[in-house]
């Protein structure tokens, strides 16, 4: 564990199952199915959990092929906690992890929602946008405008 200030200390590693859905729920994200994160957390490539006086609070995770590409996901920082330097802090051991293992040549991704483009601006991350690029997702329950058939040219 390494110290931050005062009572926060940061842990490698991932949380239990009802931790991590705890922690995105409390933090404002979306919950996730349980069966799905049983699958999901034991092929994180690395993560880390912050603890206030020994009490999980955040968390971050790398995902990955552990060459070619990999994704930051499941940031998030318990509200009462935030405006700390603590996500800040999650991103470090997350970046200085990806700078330690991961090829030269690897692609790393995120999804930034709202303010939080500030935070991975200052870790290098940029909108892919401004790099003829864009982001894009579906979720495999059904995505916006997909009505499951195919366009035609």
């Amino acid at each position: 564990m390494t110290s931050l200030h005062g009572p926060y200390e940061l842990s490698v590693g991932v949380p239990s199952v009802e931790v991590f859905r705890r922690l995105r729920t409390d933090a404002g994200l979306s919950d996730k199915d349980p069966e799905a994160v049983a699958l999901a957390l034991p092929n994180t490539w690395y993560g880390v959990v912050l603890r206030h006086e020994g009490a999980p609070i955040g968390m971050g995770r790398i995902i990955g092929d552990g060459g070619t590409a990999f994704q930051i996901v499941d940031m998030c920082v318990h509200p009462a906690h935030q405006g700390r330097g603590l996500g800040k802090r999650i991103m470090a051991a997350l970046t200085e992890e990806l700078e330690r293992r991961a090829p030269a040549t690897a692609y790393v991704s995120l999804i930034a929602d709202g303010p939080a483009r500030f935070l991975y601006e200052k870790f290098g991350f940029a909108d892919t946008a401004g790099h003829d690029s864009i982001g894009m997702y579906r979720l495999m329950g059904g995505s916006p405008g997909f009505s499951g058939s195919r366009a035609e040219p």
